[in-house]
């Protein structure tokens, strides 16, 4: 698998320079996710099909809620 070299940052950035989000790349098999703050680190792939229903676990269980059981 190649990595993604069209990193955008997510629409909802924030203010000042945008950084405390994630980037989102998308390729024709994979898409991936990344930190910010740290392009260097660890990068979340996901098969093109599964994106989906991760981003709607994200929405369903927010961070600090409750655990998504994934």
């Amino acid at each position: 698998m190649t990595t993604p070299d069209n990193w955008r940052k997510s629409s909802y950035s924030g203010g000042g320079d945008g950084n405390n989000c994630v980037e989102i790349a998308t390729h024709f098999t994979h898409i991936a996710i990344r930190d910010s703050k740290t392009p260097a680190g660890a990068t979340l792939t996901f098969p093109t099909g599964a994106f989906s229903s991760f981003i709607e676990v994200v929405k369903t269980h927010p961070a600090g809620t409750e655990r998504a059981g994934i």
